[in-house]
C-alpha cells in the first residue's frame, strides 16, 4: 500500500494511545475522548504496540469500494448517453438506461461520470452573468416601461396593475398608474398622462408584450406593428423592445420596491382602490424621486414639446382599424355588424375601405378621409367570447370581467302547463274539532202575484 494521509481522528488517537502507555490517561477516560467503546480501545492499543500509529489507518483507505461498478459499465453508460441521450440530464437518463437498456446507475453516479466527461455542467457553470448596462447619459433619453401585477391594497381590495415609466439616466419614476390589467387602453392612458407632464421622450424600453410588438411576423393583416407602437410612431417616439428581463433591470428592480415602499404607504393611507390610489400616486412619486433619483451624465433634458392638440392626440391615442364596406353598406368590427346611415357620401363607399376609430372614453367613430359616417350597431356581443385567447398578464381582468357577467345574466322562469292554462294554488285549509263549514244561504226568491 502506497503512502495514505492521516486524518485529525488518526492523529487524535495517537496523541490518547500515547498518554494511555506513559500513564497519564486510563483506558475509560481515552474511551470517553475518543467516543468509542473500552474493548476498541484495547484493540487500538494492541495495534499501536505492534505496529505504530501507521496501523490505526483504516485499512480500506485508499482502496476501492467493493461496491463500485466495473469500468465497463462506465464507458457503456457515457457511450449510450453520449450517443442518445446528450441533451439528458441525469435523473432522467438514468430512468432511460434502466427502461431501455436494463443498466441500472445510480442518480449521482452518473451525475459525476457525466461532469468529468463534459457532457453536463454543474449548477454553478451553468450560472449566466449578465453584463451590466451603462445608463443613458441624458434625461428623456431613454425611459424604461412595465407593468406590474401585484395585490397592491393587499386584502383590502382587489388586485390589479401598476403602470411603471422611469427615466433611464436619472432613475426618476415619471408616470405611476394603476390600471385593471396590461391593455392598449390602458398604456393610451398613462402615455397620454405621461406626454401632457413632460413631453415626447426619444425612445422607450420594453419587454416583449404584444402591446408594444407583433410577436408573429407571419401574421396576416395589420400593419407589422401593434397599435401602440402605431401611436408612438405618429409621435415620432421609437420603441424598442429588451430581449430579457435582465435589460431592463432599472424598471424591474423599481417594481420590486414599489411592491415593498408603495403597499406599505397606501396601507397607512387607508387607500383601497384604484381611482383613491391614483390620486395618491402624484404625491408618493415626489417623495421617491427626491430620495432615490441621481443626476444624469448630462444636464440636458432630451424631451421634445407636444407640438399636438388636444383633439389630434385623442385620435392618435386609440384603436385604429380599416374595414371593407360591403354592397349593403355593412362593415364587420370587433363581433359588431355596423351599417352605415344612407347618404350620397355613404352611397360611395360600397366597395371601399373606411377607418374605425375605437376610443376608450366614447363611442367609436367610422370615418372616411376624415369624414365621420353616422350608422349604426345591428348587433353586438359584450361577452368574452367563447375560447378567447386572454393573455396571462390580463387574465384576472378577464376572469372579473367574466364574473360580473355571470353576476348579471338573466335565467328565464320556466311556466309549467298549470301555469300556462291560468292554474292559481289557493291556501291550504285548516279544518279543527271546532271548524264549521259555512252555509251559503239559499238565493232570494222573487214572489210575484
Amino acid at each position: 500500500m502506497g503512502w495514505v494521509l492521516m486524518s485529525e481522528r488518526d492523529v487524535r488517537r495517537i496523541e490518547v494511545l500515547t498518554e494511555i502507555l506513559s500513564g497519564r490517561r486510563t483506558v475509560a477516560s481515552a474511551a470517553i475522548v475518543l467516543a468509542i467503546s473500552g474493548r476498541q480501545v484495547h484493540r487500538l492499543l494492541i495495534r499501536f504496540r505492534e505496529d505504530g500509529g501507521g496501523a490505526l489507518i483504516h485499512k480500506g483507505r485508499g482502496q476501492a469500494s467493493n461496491h463500485r461498478l466495473t469500468p465497463g459499465v462506465r464507458e457503456y453508460a457515457l457511450e449510450l448517453v453520449r450517443t442518445s441521450y446528450a441533451d439528458f440530464g441525469p435523473t432522467l437518463a438514468i430512468e432511460v438506461l434502466l427502461d431501455k437498456h436494463g443498466l441500472k446507475v445510480g442518480r449521482e453516479t452518473l451525475r459525476t461520470w457525466m461532469v468529468e466527461d463534459g457532457l453536463w455542467l454543474s449548477r454553478k457553470q451553468r450560472r449566466s452573468f449578465h453584463q451590466p448596462r451603462l445608463r443613458r447619459e441624458s434625461y428623456g433619453e431613454l425611459v424604461q416601461i412595465d407593468g406590474s401585477d401585484h395585490r397592491w391594497f393587499e386584502q383590502r381590495g382587489e388586485p390589479c396593475t401598476l403602470l411603471v415609466f422611469i427615466d433611464d439616466a436619472t432613475s426618476k419614476l415619471m408616470q405611476l398608474r394603476f390600471v385593471p390589467s396590461e391593455s392598449t387602453d390602458s398604456y393610451f392612458g398613462a402615455l397620454q398622462g405621461y406626454l401632457n407632464d413632460h413631453g415626447c421622450p426619444v425612445a422607450f424600453y420594453s419587454d416583449k408584450h404584444t402591446v408594444f410588438r407583433v410577436n408573429k411576423p407571419d401574421a396576416k393583416g395589420g400593419s407589422g406593428m401593434t397599435q401602440f407602437g402605431r401611436a408612438l410612431a405618429e409621435l415620432n417616439i421609437e420603441i424598442l423592445c429588451a430581449n430579457s428581463s435582465q435589460a431592463k433591470g432599472r424598471v424591474e428592480r423599481a417594481n420590486r420596491t414599489l411592491q415593498d415602499r408603495l403597499v406599505k404607504e397606501l396601507r397607512l393611507a387607508g387607500v383601497s382602490d384604484m381611482a383613491a390610489g391614483n390620486m395618491f400616486l402624484p404625491g408618493f412619486v415626489k417623495q421617491f424621486n427626491e430620495k432615490f433619483s441621481v443626476l444624469a451624465a448630462k444636464a440636458e433634458n432630451v424631451h421634445r414639446r407636444l407640438n399636438v392638440q388636444a383633439s389630434r392626440l385623442a385620435d392618435i391615442l386609440c384603436h385604429r382599424e380599416q374595414r371593407h364596406v360591403g354592397q349593403q353598406l355593412t362593415l364587420a368590427y370587433d363581433r359588431r355588424q355596423i351599417i352605415l346611415e344612407r347618404s350620397d357620401l355613404a352611397d360611395k363607399l360600397a366597395g371601399q375601405y373606411v377607418e374605425i376609430y375605437d376610443f376608450a372614453d366614447r363611442p367609436l367613430e367610422v370615418r372616411w378621409k376624415g369624414h365621420s359616417l353616422p350608422y349604426r350597431v345591428f348587433s353586438k356581443d359584450q361577452r368574452v367570447s367563447h375560447t378567447a385567447i386572454v393573455e396571462n398578464k390580463r387574465l384576472s381582468h378577464a376572469l372579473a370581467t367574466v364574473k360580473a357577467q355571470q353576476d348579471i345574466t338573466h335565467i328565464p322562469k320556466v311556466m309549467t302547463n298549470s301555469a300556462k292554462g291560468g292554474y292559481k294554488k289557493r291556501p291550504r285549509q285548516l279544518y279543527g274539532p271546532d271548524y264549521k263549514a259555512e252555509i251559503e244561504a239559499p238565493p232570494a226568491v222573487e214572489m210575484t202575484a
